[in-house]
């Protein structure tokens, strides 16, 4: 399993960082999923070796601009590129309402059906690589989680029971051992119930907004990685005096500690954190905040790092498409781009 990260600013893109976006990789190569499609995601797949025909689904934590704008836009490039195949999309259920109202207005068809699954009623989605679960979040807006476990670490047939229940040898085991449910003379036969796995499974939990990280307490048991926004540091938080729906990278360190999370991965940082030292607030000062709390490997995302998490459970640097060291601009002190000011405060 790898993650390719796509954007993790938050609020507004800045000369080095896009919004929200991330890539979840098939060992097998030939497929990926997105978490969050922010403003140019496209863009940014665009310097990436995926393809829009490898996507097998998409996943939105919450309603958010930064988190979802990019969605038309993508799936009309998608269907320029000719794809055809069905795309999953889980997601809250105003984003249904909005794509295809967008899609609709600016007179765009795509060749591919899209399934929506509203994340509210959302109960589990699953092919043969992953299988996916939702946790509710707290947020400024209704915010998820999702939870990704692998469904077949090394997969083996279970060769003494397909004989007992006489599932004759050739194609039916291939297409057992691949993870396809068959039938056989009438008979439905689970592929889960003829194998054998030599490994527990590899599982990553991706966090939407959220300034509770205990509630994917249950979500990270067994967890190999956690990947959580760390919009702030705890002084610049304490300074705002507001209730913006984040968390501080103080916040997901003590969790994960706690939680017993052998990696974390910290990302979806506020503009005014320049990746430079010495220029201000710097993301080096999210990464001391975290090291504080977290005996765990702790990783900083930057727009397309790339980690991969081997089959024992250890997180990885892989090669990027781009170093994401671009000199930015100092962020503006106040108001913060990310944090609009509570219901009812004057700008």
């Amino acid at each position: 399993m790898e993650l390719l990260f796509l954007g993790t600013s938050s609020g507004t893109p800045t000369r080095a960082r896009n919004v929200s976006g991330l890539a979840l990789l098939e060992d097998s190569g030939k497929g990926w999923y997105l978490i969050d499609c922010g403003e140019g995601t496209q863009h940014q797949v665009l310097r990436t070796p995926l393809t829009l025909h490898g996507l097998r689904a998409i996943f939105v934590t919450h309603v958010h601009g930064d988190h979802c704008y990019g969605l038309p836009g993508l799936l009309a490039s998608a269907g320029m590129a000719r794809r055809q195949e069905p795309l999953e999309i889980v997601a809250p259920a105003a984003i249904e309402g909005w794509v295809r109202a967008t899609l609709r207005m600016s007179g765009t068809w795509l060749p591919y059906e899209l399934h929506f699954h509203a994340s509210e009623t959302f109960t589990g989605w699953r092919n043969p690589q992953v299988r996916v679960e939702a946790t509710a979040l707290s947020h400024r807006v209704p915010s998820w989680g999702y939870t990704f476990t692998e469904a077949r670490p090394d997969p083996r047939l279970n060769i003494d029971r397909l004989d007992r229940d006489g599932i004759p040898r050739g194609p039916l085991w291939g297409q057992l051992v691949r993870g396809y449910d068959v039938e056989h003379e009438g008979r439905p036969l689970r592929s889960d119930d003829y194998l054998i796995f030599d490994r527990p499974a590899r599982r990553i939990v991706v966090g939407g907004d959220n300034d509770r990280p205990e509630l994917l307490r249950d979500a990270c048991r067994g967890a190999q990685l956690l990947v959580h926004e760390a919009t702030y540091t705890r002084p610049v938080a304490e300074a705002s005096r507001g209730d913006f729906g984040h968390s501080t990278a103080a916040q997901v360190a003590a969790f994960a500690q706690e939680a017993g999370v052998p990696n974390l991965v910290l990302t979806h940082f506020s503009a005014r954190y320049q990746s430079s030292p010495g220029r201000g607030l710097s993301t080096e000062d999210i990464r001391a905040e975290a090291a504080a709390s977290y005996q765990g490997r702790l990783f900083l995302a930057h727009d397309f790092l790339r980690l991969r998490i081997g089959k024992d459970g250890i997180a990885m640097t892989g090669d990027t498409a781009a170093d994401g060291q671009a000199t930015e601009p100092p962020a503006p002190e106040a108001p913060p781009a990310d944090c609009p000011p509570p219901q009812g405060a004057r700008p």
